[in-house]
């Protein structure tokens, strides 16, 4: 049977969702882990049970497109500098590692409780 383009979307986006599920169990400090893609539109993403998202929706679409806009003019330098392993944005309550993959760009908010910051991402990277 052939797939349909309907049908691979989804298949994506299920294995997307299942990542970002592996990513939440690293560690009850990971706050929200989502996958967007390039022009910033969410894909799929999950925050962690019982907490309360820090950004409003208007927040989010406009972090997010700040992110996606960031990650593509970084492109651009790739061939010179070498492929973007990650990137992280320290912020007073929480961290945010960002990293790329096959055209996506995972988002995971962590809160600043965390004190193996590098550990986490080796284990993000070996998830996705």
């Amino acid at each position: 049977m052939i797939k349909t383009p309907a049908d691979k979307w989804k298949i994506a986006v299920a294995k997307h969702r299942k990542q970002c599920q592996s990513i939440l169990k690293i560690s009850n400090n990971i706050r929200y882990a989502g996958v967007i893609n390039v022009y910033g539109r969410t894909l799929t993403g999950i925050v962690q049970p019982n907490l309360k998202p820090l950004l409003k929706s208007e927040q989010v679409k406009n972090e997010f497109f700040i992110i996606s806009t960031l990650i593509s003019l970084r492109k651009n330098i790739a061939s010179t500098v070498g492929k973007l392993e990650h990137v992280i944005l320290q912020h007073q309550k929480i961290t945010i590692v960002i990293l790329q993959k096959n055209d996506v760009t995972y988002y995971v908010s962590i809160d600043k409780k965390e004190k193996g910051i590098e550990k986490i991402i080796s284990l993000i990277k070996k998830t996705i």
